[in-house]
């Protein structure tokens, strides 16, 4: 017969369980660094690839990610985390890859052309 936990023991371990992702995303790690889905891990891999060939510079991204403080009227909304960042041809762009555009990303990315004159580019 199996072994016998106590309910506290039994509790302990379901917290230990993850959840999967609301969207069925499944994370990995890539130079140490932990990406929400296989889908931006596969992006920073190219991202990568552009900078070793001189594309683009500066690239910032996922536990490195630039955070927008998206501000109305000197009142803080909300804030917006890209993906990643880079600079190309001389011009600041802002990635997300995206899988599923929510209500809350949609907003976010108009007020980022608001408040920052800033066009997300998705990939």
């Amino acid at each position: 017969m199996g072994e016998v936990l106590t309910k506290q023991q039994l509790q302990d371990a379901l917290k230990k369980q993850k959840a999967p992702h609301k969207y069925h995303a499944e994370g990995c790690v890539v130079d140490g660094i932990r990406f929400p889905s296989r889908k931006q891990a596969r992006r920073y891999e190219e991202l990568k690839l552009l900078v070793r060939a001189g594309t683009i510079k500066d690239l910032q991204i996922d536990n490195l990610q630039t955070t927008f403080r998206l501000e109305v009227n000197g009142q803080l909304i909300c804030r917006y985390r890209a993906d990643a960042t880079y600079q190309e041809n001389g011009q600041l762009v802002v990635e997300d890859t995206k899988g599923f555009r929510t209500e809350a990303y949609q907003l976010k990315r108009k007020l980022m052309r608001a408040c920052h004159d800033i066009e997300i580019r998705e990939v």
